[in-house]
């Protein structure tokens, strides 16, 4: 009896409260953002923690306060109406930082919320850091787009149209950070802009270009050059996908040709009631586990391979020319689309093999457009692209 007096009393209160207000006063009273995570998302929201701490961990001392406190005590019934309120209306950035506010109030909120809102595949949206690693969209791809620092040799991946749309509401995603050797590149890839640290939490992946010398795990060893996503320069080279780029003889009057060997995707993902990998929470075992991929073992799970679309020589422009459907305006040998290589075997019909799973293009001075769908998530879309802004003597 006490449950729907309970609920009752709260549609009550919600017509004097707007419910964004009510949730914000949640968020604001939760105290579990360190200084670093508020600077890091002062243009993209809020910010949670990965799951393997379910607070921050610098905020043990308001664990148990926050655990013991009222908000931690009201009935089941009641809170999942809360936080199914505050997840149907928020649909994008940053509004979509009052659901991560409701995770951030205590254990309870957060498992509730974690089984309100679903994966980006689902749903389209993504929530949690979690999100990032997980398949997009089937249909509807989740634009961004990426901004690219010189000086620092930076790259910042926001959710968004561009920054000239979507101004100081763009939600940071990830930054990678370029880092030259004297036989390779690297692009260290973390959740914030100030911490690149492998041992960090906020660490979340890395691409590689490997020395000459190096043995490489690869179906086509006539490559020429290859970037390869590793995930523990500690360990012998654990490969969960291969990004190639072969010879091109006319160089920069021809466009590139790339192929991508993910070896943490099965060909199948793409076929009719096919699946792909889609990692539920961040681990601490090893890296390979907090990247949340896992190589295909079995001879029966054939790889997924993607290839640049091919484009059309336009005569009157004189130029190679592919349907960016308007996310791309600036003519760019980095520009591409990626589409399934599938086989016939495979069962995998032809528009679906037509389907454009990741583009990216030029927009402007130091802007890119990044646009991707399911299977790839946003870490393999983003590894995929910053391939791009390495120099490749073979393909110009």
């Amino acid at each position: 009896m006490l449950y729907p007096l309970s609920l009752a009393v709260f549609r009550q209160k919600s017509r004097e409260m707007p419910l964004t207000s009510f949730v914000r006063e949640i968020g604001n009273m939760s105290k579990k953002f360190t200084k670093n995570e508020k600077h890091e998302c002062r243009r993209g929201g809020a910010y949670i923690a990965p799951d393997s701490s379910p607070l921050s961990s610098t905020a043990g001392s308001s664990t148990a306060l926050t655990e013991h406190g009222r908000w931690a005590n009201l009935p089941s019934e009641l809170l999942l109406d809360i936080i199914q309120r505050v997840e149907a209306r928020e649909t994008c950035w940053p509004g979509r930082g009052d659901v991560v506010a409701c995770a951030s109030v205590c254990r309870s909120w957060r498992q509730i919320t974690k089984e309100v809102v679903k994966t980006p595949e689902q749903c389209g949206f993504l929530t949690f850091p979690i999100s990032l690693k997980q398949p997009g969209p089937r249909d509807t791809p989740i634009e961004c787009f990426i901004q690219r620092e010189k000086e620092t040799s930076t790259y910042r991946l926001y959710m968004g149209l561009s920054p000239a749309l979507s101004g100081n509401l763009n939600k940071l995603l990830l930054v990678a950070k370029k880092v030259r050797r004297a036989t390779c590149t690297d692009f260290v890839i973390s959740l914030v802009g100030n911490d690149f640290s492998r041992s960090s939490n906020n660490y979340a992946g890395k691409l590689n270009q490997p020395p000459k010398d190096s043995p490489v795990r690869s179906t086509n060893r006539s490559l020429q050059k290859t970037h390869s996503r590793q995930v523990s320069p500690r360990k012998p080279m654990f490969i969960t996908a291969k990004i190639s780029y072969e010879l091109n003889v006319l160089r920069t009057r021809g466009p590139r040709r790339m192929k991508c060997d993910m070896y943490s995707i099965p060909a199948s993902a793409i076929g009719q009631g096919g699946t792909a990998p889609t990692p539920t929470a961040f681990t601490n075992c090893n890296d390979e586990a907090r990247l949340g991929f896992k190589t295909l073992k079995s001879a029966q799970n054939v790889p997924l391979v993607l290839r640049n679309k091919a484009p059309r020589w336009h005569e009157q422009l004189q130029c190679w020319c592919l349907n960016f459907k308007g996310r791309v305006t600036v003519a760019s040998v980095k520009n591409f689309q990626l589409v399934a290589a599938a086989e016939p075997s495979q069962n995998v019909t032809v528009p679906e093999q037509e389907k454009v799973i990741l583009q990216f293009g030029k927009i402007g001075k130091d802007i890119f457009t990044m646009d991707y769908r399911y299977p790839l998530s946003a870490l393999q879309a983003f590894a995929i692209s910053l391939s791009s802004f390495d120099t490749k003597p073979v393909c110009e």
